[in-house]
């Protein structure tokens, strides 16, 4: 009985301090204290500049010396865009340069910003505002969608859908802190911490990283084209359509044109 108090009352510890760690110094012993943030918040600011910075040195090194026989390297950068413009062609009809670049620049930044945690650096999105950010993001990509190409109606058809917002925050923070407190308890408890923390801890982030990228994407993609896609009109909308149509392709029966 005693042992069992003790193991719950140091699993709750271990829980809180993954579900809420103590700030740390964004810029280490550099400033001292003076800009405290949460961790996950200082993996996702590094991992942004370092990411942008690669992304300059690949577009003015690499890309121009990429061959109309691409290599090992070149194949690989080129199946993951096609994978990327796969996702997007098959889920959308409008926009697909803009969200295969974002599909694209999601994979890398939830990619990475999980499987940092394979180095024992804490993950982006077992942070709830990470997520919230995300959910927000994609959101407001679908709502622009709406707007662009359907106007009033677009904007009706992603409100209805503002659930969105907490289905994709929660599900994602969801799934990233269950596989981070399920490696925790693994590797704290005494019976399983022999080897088999490594392979739960590497097989989960792997997962993690692969399948959170790929729905969040797959999602916006899809609500996306769903929110910009032509709608259907009415039989007073498509009359008078189609008489705006003829009057432009045949000016003659405009009776302004026949004044003049």
């Amino acid at each position: 009985m005693f042992l069992s108090l003790l193991l719950a009352n140091d699993l709750g510890e271990l829980m809180n301090e993954e579900l809420l760690p103590d700030p740390v110094p964004l810029f280490g012993s550099l400033f001292g204290d003076r800009f405290l943030v949460n961790p996950s918040f200082r993996t996702a600011f590094f991992l942004t500049l370092t990411v942008l910075v690669l992304s300059l040195l690949f577009r003015f090194l690499i890309f121009p010396r990429f061959k109309k026989v691409p290599g090992a390297f070149q194949a690989m950068m080129e199946k993951f865009c096609e994978t990327a413009e796969g996702i997007v062609n098959d889920n959308s009809t409008r926009s697909r340069l803009f969200l295969g670049a974002f599909a694209f620049s999601s994979w890398i930044y939830i990619g990475l910003g999980t499987l940092c945690e394979l180095l024992g650096i804490r993950a982006i999105l077992v942070d709830l505002n990470a997520c919230i950010a995300l959910a927000v993001t994609a959101y407001a990509i679908m709502l622009y969608g709406g707007i662009r190409y359907n106007k009033l109606r677009g904007l009706g058809s992603v409100l209805k859908d503002v659930s969105l917002l907490l289905s994709m925050s929660f599900r994602l923070f969801g799934s990233m802190i269950g596989g981070l407190l399920m490696t925790s308890l693994v590797y704290h408890t005494l019976a399983l911490s022999i080897g088999l923390p490594v392979i739960v801890g590497v097989v989960f982030t792997l997962f993690h990283a692969v399948i959170q990228s790929y729905v969040y994407t797959l999602l916006t993609a899809m609500f996306y084209g769903e929110a910009s896609e032509e709608r259907e009109l009415d039989g007073s909308q498509l009359e008078k359509k189609t008489k705006k149509a003829k009057k432009q392709k045949h000016p003659v029966l405009n009776p302004e044109i026949r004044k003049s």
